[in-house]
């Protein structure tokens, strides 16, 4: 029996997100632009999502793309990247509804450029009664600022008296983020050996499984992924519970 089938037959996460960490490092060390590592990266990307539906099955894949802190990069690194996700959405978007996937995007679009705003929007509605993989992606996305934003909207019902302050509690607060209405992740990977959750989903990974891959984002396949599938299903999650002692 292969690892595939294995891990198949265990107890799959519903919800895997990852922080796609390495193509700049991954260009540097074969003396390319940066720029080139960020193609490789998408190409990765891409190959990861083709795999993950048919052969997996996997309800929800979140994929960290751009960062809130992103933008601090030089301004023709940024440019290609809104590029890269363009052409992405542009290209990819048939594709995905022949194989059913729901995409969806969160962070602060305000950033975005306007033709990339349009095409997510677009990309978004094309594909939202699509029932196979839902695919989320992170653009110009911060924890924090998620979290922030959250609170701010909780406090503005409470003053236009929609929603009692007593009435606040984590499911509530959930029901305000961006992420509401899908399950929090079970199990966030890292690429590139970094071992940070970097302002990523901090809400919703609360009591995510964390794997930290030691190779870089462009070089991760498919057989990577499940091997960290393979690693989670021998966890025991407890949830801040303990297991009771047997006689």
């Amino acid at each position: 029996m292969t690892l595939l089938e294995q891990v198949r037959k265990g107890r799959l996460p519903q919800h895997v997100a990852i922080i796609m960490d390495g193509n700049g490092r991954w260009a540097e060390a074969r003396g390319l632009p940066r720029t080139a590592g960020h193609r490789a990266g998408a190409a990765a990307a891409e190959r990861l999502i083709r795999f993950v539906g048919p052969r997996l099955e996997l309800p929800y894949l979140t994929l960290f793309a751009f960062s809130s802190e992103n933008w601090a990069r030089p301004r023709g690194e940024v440019e290609f990247l809104m590029d890269l996700l363009s052409d992405f959405l542009r290209s990819r978007l048939a594709e995905f509804a022949e194989a059913g996937i729901q995409l969806r995007v969160i962070g602060d679009l305000s950033r975005v450029p306007d033709r990339l705003r349009r095409e997510v929007c677009e990309a978004v509605a094309a594909t939202r009664d699509n029932r196979g993989l839902r695919l989320t992606i992170a653009l110009s996305y911060g924890g924090r600022q998620e979290i922030a934003a959250a609170a701010r909207r909780i406090a503005e019902e409470a003053v236009a008296g929609r929603l009692r302050p007593d009435a606040v509690d984590a499911d509530v607060f959930a029901g305000f983020l961006e992420t509401a209405g899908a399950p929090d992740p079970d199990l966030v990977i890292r690429t590139s050996g970094e071992e940070r959750v970097s302002n990523f989903l901090l809400w919703q990974s609360a009591y995510a499984e964390l794997h930290f891959a030691q190779t870089l984002w462009p070089d991760f396949t498919p057989a990577e992924f499940v091997r960290a599938l393979a690693e989670y299903q021998t966890r025991t999650r407890r949830f801040g519970a303990v297991e009771e002692a047997t006689a």
